[in-house]
């Protein structure tokens, strides 16, 4: 099956198979190498690639690409064997700043096509190890506000005296009422340079949200709670459903559209068709970690790192739960693992909708 649906790696609009041709280590991890699966580098002049930033040059032709300097290791490869690959089979010299330092790896070959091979097949490596990256940063509508964290003690407060008999329901589970909000998309940006990109590029949505909005806040309700399996009595995270009061879908639209933003700018990955609008008010995670953020129910989490506790009295008693209403006035692109004044995610950058 692998061979009749080999894994596909899209880079700047292009599509490449990925092939596994040799395994190595990094710190650790086990990581695959890749080689670009096309025609020879004789053939390359051929390639439907971009070669507006490749220059020519007095000894040959230059291209420099930038690449976040965490992801030098995996260009470089144990012992520099990835480079030393790469040069040979292309024909190239790549050039790499030291480890830690931002800036720019250099391409540079007598032969154009053979910097356009270079290049390529440095960029699937690039775009096929930013995936493994943990994600940094992730856009959320706040949902801590005072009548919603009120609304959410209430809650915790009635599932402990009524349901911590049941299996795996403690305290412990429960999210931290500062941090509730709905996860729109998650992103792994590694450096300042691709935080400002994100940043520019949410300021640039602003128009499109005060379309949708009129310039008001949207006013939202947050009741009722969902599971996502199909068993209540084995869950690892329950949801609180969030709604405009009106009962349009405007908020839906602003996400939706959101993505599709981050995601043709390439900073975000698209893995479903719809966002997901829910906030996580229990997950087994937070017993191992308070501080683990969720991932809209998508998480890089295994099922083997996950709990199960019984939910079937919580869904009984609290299944309609009113966690109150507030107006929602703008969008954020939330830090993980950070905590502002508010006790919400430092912001890197937020769109109001008035």
């Amino acid at each position: 099956m692998e061979i009749l649906r080999p894994a596909l790696i899209n880079v700047k609009g292009r599509i490449y198979r990925k092939n596994a041709v040799r395994e190595e280590h990094y710190e650790d991890e086990e990581e695959d190498d890749f080689s670009y699966s096309g025609p020879a580098i004789d053939q390359f002049m051929d390639e439907p690639c971009d070669t507006s930033n490749i220059e020519q040059t007095d000894k040959g032709f230059r291209c420099a690409i930038d690449v976040p300097s965490v992801l030098y290791k995996y260009i470089i490869g144990k012992k520099g064997e990835t480079r030393k690959r790469l040069e040979s089979e292309t024909r190239t010299s790549i050039s790499i700043p030291k480890q830690g330092v931002e800036g720019q790896i250099v391409i540079t070959g007598a032969q154009k096509a053979a910097v356009v091979s270079a290049v390529t097949r440095v960029e699937v490596l690039i775009e096929t190890f930013r995936r493994k990256q943990p994600f940094s940063h992730f856009l959320t509508f706040a949902l801590n506000h005072p009548h919603i964290q009120e609304g959410f003690q209430r809650f915790k407060d009635g599932v402990l005296e009524h349901c911590s008999q049941d299996m795996g329901v403690d305290g412990s589970v429960f999210q931290n009422p500062a941090k509730l909000h709905l996860t729109i998309g998650t992103m792994a940006l590694l450096n300042e340079q691709e935080v400002m990109r994100a940043c520019e590029l949410l300021q640039k949505f602003q128009s499109f949200i005060r379309d949708i909005t009129k310039g008001k806040p949207l006013p939202l309700e947050v009741r009722g709670i969902e599971y996502m399996n199909d068993d209540p009595s084995m869950v690892d995270v329950l949801y609180a459903k969030v709604s405009v009061q009106d009962g349009s879908n405007k908020l839906q639209v602003i996400a939706d559209r959101l993505v599709e933003c981050f995601v043709a700018a390439g900073l975000m990955d698209k893995e479903w068709d719809r966002v997901k609008l829910h906030a996580t008010v229990m997950n087994t995670l937070f017993r191992k970690d308070p501080s683990v953020e969720d991932k809209g129910g998508l998480g890089r989490h295994t099922t083997k790192d996950r709990e199960a506790f019984d939910a079937k009295n919580i869904l009984e008693m609290f299944g309609e739960f009113y966690f109150g209403s507030f107006e929602l006035d703008s969008v954020r692109l939330s830090q993980r693992f950070s905590s502002d004044c508010t006790g919400y995610y430092c912001s890197a950058g937020q769109v109001s909708f008035i």
